[in-house]
């Protein structure tokens, strides 16, 4: 009876959604925990929106739930983070349009340890893995005879921020650092998204 039931292949609980894998009953939760057709959750940082939907209605939530969020259009654009000498853990979040697609750009502030802060800046596209693969950004601190630059490839809003920041896939730098940037306490990062040619 064991045989039978390890030679049984069953259907991803996302094929509703699209996904066409059958799998073993021992690989089946590990790939529905990453498999691209589960539900996308709100990228917002911070956890408190507990949303969850389809990709083509991630934007209109951010836009209907979370209106406090600016969207720049344009491949070339400066992302202001004001007031970054705040206490605590903050979050900048803002999006980006272009080669029409949506990026959000998040300016996370956390506490490591006692005092010492930590700022991680991360591109997520409003897209799947498969479609971040096409792009890539960077981000440029820019100051006095100073130049700070990151470039990677952007996550997926599946991947999340919490992902890129515990790879530290991102543009991670200290308080000192963003002191050396910073203009009155507001942080301008430079963000540039291009096409990578497949």
């Amino acid at each position: 009876m064991e045989k039978v039931a390890s030679a049984v292949l069953f259907p991803c609980k996302y094929a509703t959604t699209g996904c066409s894998l059958t799998l073993h009953h021992t690989e089946k939760p590990e790939h529905e925990d990453v498999c691209e057709y589960r539900p996308y959750s709100c990228p917002c940082p911070g956890a408190s929106c507990k949303w969850q939907g389809s990709l083509e209605a991630v934007m209109s939530h951010l836009m209907h739930a979370h209106k406090s969020i600016t969207t720049l259009q344009g491949e070339d654009i400066v992302f202001l983070a004001t007031d970054i000498n705040l206490p605590g853990a903050v979050d900048w979040v803002m999006m980006q349009s272009c080669f029409g697609h949506h990026f959000m750009l998040v300016l996370e502030k956390q506490e490591k340890y006692e005092g010492h802060q930590q700022f991680f800046a991360i591109v997520l596209l409003i897209g799947t893995r498969k479609q971040a693969e096409n792009f890539a950004y960077r981000l440029e601190l820019n100051g006095n005879r100073r130049r700070l630059t990151w470039e990677a490839t952007p996550r997926s809003i599946h991947d999340g921020v919490a992902a890129a920041i515990m790879n530290s896939d991102c543009l991670v730098f200290d308080t000192a650092i963003a002191h050396l940037f910073a203009d009155n306490g507001n942080l301008g990062i430079n963000v540039t998204i291009s096409t990578c040619c497949p």
